[in-house]
């Protein structure tokens, strides 16, 4: 098979046709009958699932993953680029935010410069001015405790060969983290300028983006945990000089000091400085030992559509 174009499914529902149809369309242009839909139904709350059936009984094109819960979209697309068997796979979203039609153009990119990987990259990131600069923080910060530089508001499309994908999928870490997996497979990787269009409001709260934040720099980097020794050690050094301090002072001056609030705030100070460097550290133990356990990231109740290998 050419090509297999790969799709997750999360309130879908009002899109899922004109998606399907204009996917099929942009496959059919560029590989005539030879190219499969894989659609991850990833515990979406609407009638996706039944949509993304209905379709795959109609059309042999189309292939539905459908998940025994929702795990999140970073693991559903890993799903379904496992399930994908085409020579090139072309992984986007479903919600008509990103174009189909950019199926072409990535393609005719691939051919021309022979790599691996042909990604959208917006101009502007979309939205509002919170997530434009909530989105650029999020790349400084993770590139100033990774030491990784990622390209910077990437979209989910990218087109893709089928060496870079089985490269890719032998990840085996249970806390996906796209962006970073992406870069770090490597290969020759090319970025496309598009335009994202905004079709509804963005499932990323400001919770979901911290908790995005926290999973990606602990998960490609110790950075936090050197941190926290490195302040420990200057926290000591400042202690013991304010010790010595302290005895010169009852020694030769014998005068009581004064200082009850500077006490209080630095009893208080240190004592979140040792709660919160215990949550870093429980945060990497967590992740030790959700990997330890080797849990399978995603858990697939059933597969509709033709599989065959």
């Amino acid at each position: 098979m050419k090509l297999s174009i790969v799709a997750t499914l999360y309130q879908s529902a009002q899109y899922l046709e004109e998606f399907y149809r204009r996917a099929g369309a942009s496959a059919s242009l560029l590989v005539d009958d030879d190219y499969e839909i894989v659609l991850v139904n990833d515990g979406s709350p609407d009638n996706s699932l039944e949509l993304a059936v209905h379709l795959c009984e109609s059309d042999p094109h189309v292939v539905v993953v459908d998940l025994s819960r929702n795990f999140g979209h970073h693991k559903a697309m890993m799903t379904g680029m496992e399930h994908a068997r085409g020579e090139h796979i072309f992984l986007i979203d479903s919600d008509l935010e990103e174009e189909p039609e950019w199926l072409s153009t990535f393609s005719e990119q691939m051919a021309r410069e022979r790599c691996d990987v042909v990604y959208g990259v917006q101009e502007q990131r979309k939205g509002g001015v919170f997530e434009r600069l909530s989105g650029q923080w999020f790349y400084r910060f993770f590139e100033a405790l990774t030491g990784i530089s990622l390209p910077e508001n990437v979209v989910t499309a990218r087109l893709m060969t089928r060496r870079y994908v089985v490269a890719l999928l032998r990840h085996g870490e249970r806390e996906v983290f796209m962006a970073g997996l992406w870069h770090i497979t490597g290969f020759d990787q090319r970025p496309q300028t598009i335009k994202k269009h905004s079709t509804s409001e963005t499932t990323y709260t400001l919770r979901r983006k911290m908790s995005l934040l926290v999973n990606s720099v602990t998960s490609f980097s110790n950075a936090p945990l050197i941190g926290i020794f490195y302040i420990g050690v200057t926290i000591s050094l400042f202690a013991g000089t304010y010790t010595a301090y302290l005895l010169t002072h009852w020694l030769f001056l014998a005068k009581p000091l004064s200082g009850w609030t500077s006490v209080m705030a630095s009893i208080w100070l240190l004592g979140g400085l040792v709660i919160s460097f215990i949550g870093v550290v429980g945060i990497y133990l967590s992740k030790i030992f959700s990997e330890t356990k080797r849990r399978p990231y995603t858990i697939v109740r059933q597969v509709y559509g033709k599989q065959d290998n």
